[in-house]
């Protein structure tokens, strides 16, 4: 099932692509895709709806938003594959490494992204991205984690480069400048996108490739991502998890490659659709 959120920023409504492709209407179920929809058994009760034929279609719509709403965290793991950590030049982490994006840096997967003010080093970073579904707090195991997952989306990462290798070391400062987190388009449910450490991860600049990856090559897996955050943090219905990008970052390519106003990032990763994103100075 891939569920997504339509309309303009700030007034989205919630929706589904039908079996037929069309996209039905989800007002007669719920207000919005967040957490606590789907605390409460949300896809369950959209999957009857969509077998039953009572959802009507959601009619024109000119925006995609991200599609979950409100998340209470956004977590990452960074150098999550060995080649961009050969690229960076870091050593292959013998523990996921985890930061924090603001949560207010989600928009949607076709919006603007903005290069922040002062910068000189906006990168990009394709990522398959976990939302959660139900409480995760101490698992037990690895295993227990496909039972926290809502579902899959596409994220890019953006990420200052500057701000945060050379600022003082805190890598949040370079993760969370606003529209740092595009997501979507849908949020593909687990039933749908098979297994998540078969997925290809692809990236281009203006055209150009620059990441052309495969989940495969993840040091930690999406499980074991779940439960080694469930043992520090307790992750909540509509939170997200970012879980690494592959190797073809600017930071390894050089300083030609950073993202500069005018330029259009397109990103897709197998089953979870595609984004395209303007890149805009604010």
């Amino acid at each position: 099932m891939r569920l997504l959120r339509v309309g303009p920023s700030g007034g989205e409504r919630p929706a589904v692509i039908g079996p037929d492709g069309r996209v039905l209407d989800l007002s007669s179920l719920t207000a919005d895709i967040d957490g606590a929809f789907l605390a409460d058994d949300g896809v369950a009760r959209v999957q009857a709806a969509v077998a039953a034929g009572t959802l009507l279609e959601a009619g024109p719509y000119e925006r995609v938003g991200a599609p979950v709403a409100r998340p209470g965290k956004i977590v990452c793991i960074g150098l999550n594959y060995s080649d961009h950590a050969e690229e960076t030049g870091a050593e292959s982490p013998a523990e996921p490494v985890v930061f924090l994006k603001a949560s207010n840096t989600l928009v949607g997967p076709d919006d603007t992204v903005l290069v922040p003010r002062r910068s000189v080093k906006t990168d990009y970073e394709v990522e398959l991205a976990v939302i959660i579904g139900r409480t995760a707090r101490y698992l037990d195991s690895p295993a227990e984690a496909a039972g926290v997952i809502a579902g899959y989306a596409i994220a890019n990462d953006v990420s200052e480069r500057e701000f945060q290798n050379e600022r003082g070391g805190q890598w949040d400062k370079g993760k969370s400048c606003e529209t740092f987190n595009p997501l979507g388009p849908w949020l593909v449910t687990p039933d749908e996108v098979g297994d998540p450490q078969a997925l290809g991860l692809r990236l281009w600049v203006n055209g150009e490739p620059r990441q052309n990856g495969d989940t495969k090559n993840q040091i930690f897996d999406v499980q074991h991502v779940i439960w080694y955050l469930s043992q520090f943090m307790v992750l909540e219905p509509g939170d997200i998890v970012n879980t690494g990008t592959p190797a073809g970052v600017a930071l390894g390519r050089g300083p030609e490659a950073y993202l500069r106003s005018g330029d259009v990032v397109e990103i897709e990763i197998d089953g979870l659709g595609r984004q395209r994103q303007k890149v805009a100075q604010a």
